[in-house]
């Protein structure tokens, strides 16, 4: 597989199915291991870092999860296609950044993705659809599990596995659940929300996580702490906070149809109309009016636009994705006018 055949696909994360999906994007659990043997990546010799390298690679096709991954080296990826990768939640920006003795290992149906020799040896990641945290965690521990058949992970007893964050250590996990919250922000209640999740040890993120601000209503939230619970203990936490905002946009938008029925109507369709008609859009201006088109989808206002196509315009208008599907590079201009163009064709109903 190449980076280019992942234009073709439709990640698993965007498909709009699942649990709760209209107000759910998608759900993702994250591991940070490190080998016994070998000194932390911030710290390890070039040697060092290529032999983890090497041993993941060797080891991955006799896992269940990996048999049909393919390896992208960072070094032989240039900077569009890691951008691209970025774009589809594979890999995070600080990987992207890293050249020799790091790579990316990715499925072929872009469920799980293991970057090595990132902060930690290996960050291994599960996404699915809408809101399924217990199949996302079912394939991890698995992956997990056969790893450590295979690897002695650094770990502790006292303190459980050690990673290059403290704020990782224990267990390593980290969960997080990307959520569509354009209620919660146009009845002005997303504030007070926000304030009470962080109360709870979790941390609230935007779209492209660590280091990115919500926009287009989208908000991406994950436990802070992992030592001293346990794994069941931090899903149980996380689900509890999620379907309680479930519930809060879901009260959100019945008074939105209650008591501004009107005024949300307006709001959706001015954005549909722009999408269709413009010619000229940035990346920023498009995420926010895509949020208003997946709520007009969600609730029946609009016809014929599924939630898929919505999420899939999401990325697919995404500077890397516009660059390698015409194969070339643009400036930030004509990024513009070719993202009009993807839009207003999709939309032509």
């Amino acid at each position: 597989m190449k980076v280019d055949d992942l234009l073709e696909h439709i990640s698993e994360w965007l498909r709009g199915t699942g649990p709760n999906s209209d107000i759910v994007i998608s759900s993702r659990i994250r591991l940070a291991r490190n080998l016994q043997d070998y000194s932390f990546p911030h710290w390890a010799t070039k040697k060092q870092s290529e032999e983890v390298l090497e041993n993941i690679i060797k080891a991955k096709d006799s896992l269940e999860y990996l048999k049909n991954s393919t390896v992208f080296r960072m070094a032989e990826l240039d900077g569009v296609d890691k951008q691209f990768l970025v774009e589809r939640h594979l890999m995070s920006h600080e990987h992207a950044q890293k050249k020799n003795s790091h790579a990316v290992i990715i499925d072929e149906d872009e469920i799980v993705s293991v970057m090595v020799n990132e902060e930690d040896h290996l960050r291994i990641q599960v996404m699915q659809s809408g809101f399924n945290l217990p199949e996302a965690w079912n394939i991890i521990n698995k992956l997990d599990d056969a790893l450590s058949a295979k690897f002695d992970f650094a770990f502790l007893p006292e303190w459980g596995y050690l990673t290059a964050c403290p704020t990782n250590t224990g267990t390593g996990m980290r969960g997080s659940v990307m959520l569509h919250l354009p209620a919660l922000v146009m009845t002005r209640q997303i504030n007070r929300v926000l304030a009470a999740i962080a109360k709870l040890s979790f941390t609230t993120r935007g779209l492209y996580g660590e280091g990115t601000q919500a926009t287009g209503n989208f908000f991406q939230i994950s436990n802070q702490v992992s030592l001293g619970r346990s794994e069941a203990e931090i899903l149980g936490n996380i689900t509890g906070l999620i379907k309680q905002i479930i519930e809060q946009e879901n009260q959100a938008r019945e008074v939105l149809l209650s008591h501004s029925r009107t005024v949300l109507e307006d709001r959706v369709n001015r954005s549909f109309g722009i999408l269709k008609n413009a010619y000229i859009i940035s990346s920023q201006e498009t995420v926010e009016l895509l949020s208003m088109l997946r709520l007009g989808s969600d609730l029946g206002m609009i016809k014929n636009v599924d939630r898929s196509s919505i999420n899939h315009l999401f990325i697919s208008t995404q500077p890397a994705h516009l660059q390698k599907l015409e194969k070339k590079k643009f400036s930030a201009q004509e990024r513009d006018v070719k993202r009009a163009e993807i839009i207003r064709n999709k939309l032509q109903l």
